[in-house]
């Protein structure tokens, strides 16, 4: 947003809304706890439907969201900025519409675009109202950029903005173009991702340290144990999207996905 606002990146047509989301997590970081500052309640990114905004459940993400929800409520397009706990390459959220991929593909990078449907605690804000409708003009990437403190997430970060902005209209291309410190790929791969695990007990782990996007041969091979069943890949091939370090009951612990052309 720094380098956004430093740049005049500003709009020739309609409103351009930059937003920080979980201020309170964020003013809550600790260098000596870095990984714990995510949310202080619950998850600001599993809050994205009607009824839990309508609803009666309150937390200090919640009354954040419904703050944001008439200004996101307007958005036409949305990128939503992400970076990770771990050391993994960086992934575009598409969503499982055929719509999302095309606006995956139209932003060209990073390379891998997962095509997915969320997680069973709660929906996206990418993957809010219009953002998920078939039918609307609407549409939304969250983009994932690597892990929090590396040089590369911030460059893949700023590129992905100033792409997203040209891409739909709100600056030139040649305003955009001094700033991309990502060259456009020729070819991106797609990961079609079936669904998530979601951690049933309070004892999971896994029995290796992933990262992600690791490849698995065969089916049936156990990734974690969750108490005392193992958890085992649905099928051949197995990509392991995004594995979570912050193992909690009803969390995702990792999502399953197959390569639609193997990179």
């Amino acid at each position: 947003v720094d380098h956004l606002l430093k740049n005049e990146a500003r709009p020739l047509h309609g409103k351009l809304t930059m937003a920080f989301m979980n201020v309170e997590a964020f003013l809550r970081f600790d260098p000596e706890n870095p990984t714990a500052s995510r949310y202080v309640d619950e998850d600001f990114n599993r809050l994205w439907t009607t009824e839990v905004l309508d609803g009666n459940r309150d937390s200090v993400e919640l009354r954040r969201a419904r703050e944001l929800r008439p200004i996101v409520d307007t958005v036409d397009f949305l990128l939503d900025i992400h970076s990770m706990q771990t050391v993994t390459p960086p992934l575009m959220m598409a969503g499982p519409l055929s719509k999302g991929r095309r606006f995956a593909e139209q932003i060209g990078i990073p390379e891998t675009v997962i095509t997915d449907s969320g997680h069973k605690a709660g929906r996206r804000m990418r993957d809010y109202e219009g953002f998920s409708d078939p039918d609307s003009p609407k549409n939304a990437l969250l983009v994932e950029c690597g892990q929090h403190w590396e040089k590369s997430s911030s460059e893949l970060a700023i590129t992905s903005a100033w792409r997203f902005l040209s891409i739909i209209g709100v600056i030139l291309a040649e305003t955009a173009a001094p700033h991309l410190r990502v060259l456009s790929l020729t070819k991106q791969h797609f990961v079609d991702v079936s669904g998530p695990y979601t951690i049933q007990t309070d004892s999971f782990q896994f029995v290796e340290p992933f990262v992600g996007l690791e490849v698995i041969p065969a089916a049936g091979t156990i990734i974690g144990h969750d108490g005392d069943d193992p958890v085992k890949t649905p099928y051949n091939n197995c990509v392991l999207i995004m594995p979570s370090r912050r193992q909690l009951r009803g969390d995702s612990a990792v999502r399953f996905g197959r390569f639609l052309d193997m990179p």
